[in-house]
């Protein structure tokens, strides 16, 4: 089994009617270059900060999800939605809804690991101020493959990725927006980690880069191979980045490489067992 994924690196301005506008032209242009499978950035209708949190912040369904939903329809896609700031209630949430070809919500994700860091002299960010963290994992089946969903800093959690590879998902995608800071040294060595670690595809899909925006995302949207190798990527300007996903790779490294989790786990209980004694 195989699919073809579109990554939308879009730009990403001020004026949320222009954003959705500018993510539905983008879709189309994926769309008719063959993808089946496209995924937009995180806080693709928004820019990313916590005092533009609650400003932009919609219900969903609302506004965002009814032009996911109609590019979903028209395009006859499966759409990984980015993120949008959701308001529920008296709370904010980083969330990720995912739609089948005929606009059926599958999937919705909440980022579950806030953006809370503090690297001195150089970015102090915390999502906490405004944000709620979700709770739970979220896989969606497509024909394809089983889709894992997590949302920029959930990628820096090893176990978060085991836990979708282990239940047979065989694709994860992070909408993501790394920073000038830790872009550099950590976006391409996070995916290739979870990659490597659990022989699954992995794709990260980041905004365009904004130098004159108060929170500057690094870009470089980019997909990694179960080897551990990038299949394709993109620098920071705005762009789609293209990759055909063979789903038969994935089997072929693990018979040459078999290191899964399932083979270890009566290993792991004896060494528990042991312990506990």
């Amino acid at each position: 089994m195989s699919c073809k994924l579109a990554l939308v690196q879009m730009a990403v301005g001020a004026s949320k009617p222009d954003n959705l506008a500018r993510a539905s032209r983008l879709i189309k242009e994926a769309a008719s270059k063959g993808a089946n499978i496209v995924a937009l950035p995180e806080c693709f209708n928004s820019p990313y900060g916590t005092s533009y949190f609650p400003e932009y912040a919609e219900p969903i369904p609302g506004p965002s999800t009814d032009t996911l939903v109609k590019s979903a329809q028209e395009n006859k896609i499966y759409l990984v939605g980015g993120s949008i700031p959701e308001k529920d209630g008296d709370k904010i949430y980083n969330t990720c809804v995912v739609f089948d070809p005929s606009g059926n919500m599958i999937g919705k994700h909440r980022k579950m690991h806030l953006f809370d860091i503090d690297v001195p002299g150089k970015i102090r960010f915390q999502e906490s101020e405004t944000l709620s963290p979700g709770d739970d994992f979220t896989m969606v089946d497509t024909p394809m493959c089983k889709l894992g969903i997590g949302i920029c800093y959930d990628i820096r959690f090893a176990e978060m990725a085991q836990i979708y590879a282990k239940n047979g998902c065989k694709l994860l995608i992070y909408p993501g927006a790394f920073n000038m800071t830790t872009g550099p040294v950590h976006w391409e060595l996070l995916q290739r980690a979870r990659a490597l670690d659990n022989q699954i595809f992995v794709a990260t899909v980041s905004p365009a880069r904004d130098e004159n925006a108060s929170y500057v995302a690094w870009g470089h949207s980019t997909v990694v191979s179960p080897w551990g190798d990038v299949m394709a990527t993109t620098e920071h300007q705005e762009d789609i980045v293209y990759v055909d996903i063979d789903f038969g790779r994935l089997d072929e490294v693990r018979s040459q490489i078999p290191i899964t989790v399932q083979r270890r786990n009566d290993l792991y209980n004896v060494e528990t067992t042991k312990k506990s004694n």
